[in-house]
């Protein structure tokens, strides 16, 4: 899960762990405790490590923040490579899903800032900056 700290790969890594997947998180060295204690079972720390010169090899890769490419030598034989950048529709299944358990309390919120209506506009430009 490249990106497991931000927006998109704290739910995702979430839901993986909820479907019974082993998730190897990569994010910064700020994040590797939220990001196990979010589910990640392994953790590579791309402030020390290049994700990419990693040995082992994935059934799924999720790029959650829209910045790699397909990686194919980290890839199993019928391995599948997902970016935020292939993603162009909700099915209404999958969003009541992740109600239910939203619901229930198997995924939550990961929440690093809290803004008002008035800083709207302070908002985006945080998200736009990658955090």
């Amino acid at each position: 899960m490249y990106g497991a700290s931000g927006s998109v790969g704290s739910y995702a890594v979430q839901l993986a762990k909820e479907l019974g997947a082993s998730v190897t998180g990569v994010c910064s060295t700020k994040n590797v405790e939220i990001v196990l204690a979010l589910g990640a079972q392994e953790i590579i720390d791309y402030t020390k490590q290049d994700y990419s010169m990693t040995c082992e090899k994935f059934d799924v890769i999720l790029d959650a923040v829209g910045k790699i490419s397909k990686p194919k030598k980290l890839l199993e034989d019928g391995g599948a490579f997902v970016s935020v950048k292939m993603l162009t529709k909700e099915l209404t299944e999958d969003l009541l899903k992740i109600k239910e358990l939203a619901e229930i309390g198997a995924i939550k919120p990961l929440m690093d800032n809290v803004y008002s209506l008035d800083e709207i506009v302070d908002a985006h430009a945080y998200v736009d900056e990658g955090h």
